[in-house]
């Protein structure tokens, strides 16, 4: 993810705030998940509170439209996916964050 941001001029504080925004988590517990080497399965399920905000994310990414998954963890990685995306295209942060 980072690097797919930081090969368009975005960097990782920028990837770190749409994760704090999309799941809840803060530096620390972030660093935590990291360091645990945790799966993404457990990544999603432990993650503090997913942004009610999310629902709003529209669009394609790999060939789905992230509105129309119903596997919540699958949708929730799309999400990550699609707001990562946006980043890499330029978008606004405000944008991004839905707000």
């Amino acid at each position: 993810m980072i690097q797919k941001a930081e090969k368009k001029g975005r960097v990782k504080t920028e990837v770190d705030e749409i994760i704090f925004w999309l799941t809840g988590y803060d530096e620390h517990t972030l660093q935590q998940q990291i360091s645990n080497e945790t799966d993404v399965e457990t990544f999603f399920k432990q993650a503090p509170c997913i942004n009610p905000k999310a629902i709003i994310i529209k669009g394609v990414i790999c060939g789905y439209r992230v509105e129309e998954i119903e596997d919540d963890l699958m949708r929730q990685i799309r999400y990550l996916d699609k707001l990562i995306d946006e980043l890499a295209k330029g978008k606004a942060m405000q944008k991004i964050l839905r707000e």
